[in-house]
């Protein structure tokens, strides 16, 4: 992986040897990310990839992003989470959906995980769940019923395959 015009990569070159296709894929989606979530921010949002050691990961089919904005998807979660529950306690389904709104324009974390759903062609082996896993799966999908092993294991990070 490369870094591009609106995002870099802030991990070691080793940490996201990934075939060209995969790459290719990730670079257009962190792109749209970088021009989407940057809204006003000077310079490129950083992105953190660790090597994974499983199935697609052997083959460079596979990469796993650990961070955005230099804040690891565990934090972006626990922020997530806490901003959901004070929006539960906000009176008035406007006011609700407004801090909802600000959550989502702060948070860089949900922001990947969405854009990597929205954008991205990730890969689907039949009679498997389409290759994309992280904490939001379970609210966001795009395949919400993950077990809750799968879900344990990227708590702390995204994972794609192509």
């Amino acid at each position: 992986m490369r870094s591009g015009r609106n995002f870099r990569v802030d991990s070691p070159a080793g940490n996201a040897i990934v075939t060209r296709e995969l790459a290719a894929e990730l670079e257009r989606v962190l792109e749209l990310f970088g021009v989407n979530a940057r809204n006003g921010m000077k310079g490129r949002i950083g992105v953190f990839f660790k090597p994974g050691i499983f199935g697609h990961h052997k083959v460079g089919r596979a990469a796993d992003v650990y961070a955005v904005g230099g804040i690891g998807f565990e934090d972006w979660k626990r922020q997530w989470d806490a901003a959901l529950r004070s929006c539960f306690l906000v009176p008035g389904e406007n006011k609700r959906r407004t801090k909802l709104n600000i959550e989502r324009r702060k948070n860089l974390g949900w922001q990947l995980y969405k854009a990597l759903q929205n954008y991205g062609n990730w890969s689907q082996p039949n009679g498997f769940p389409i290759q994309l896993f992280g904490p939001w799966t379970r609210s966001e999908g795009p395949w919400k019923y993950i077990s809750d092993f799968l879900l344990n294991a990227h708590r702390d990070h995204i994972h794609v395959a192509k």
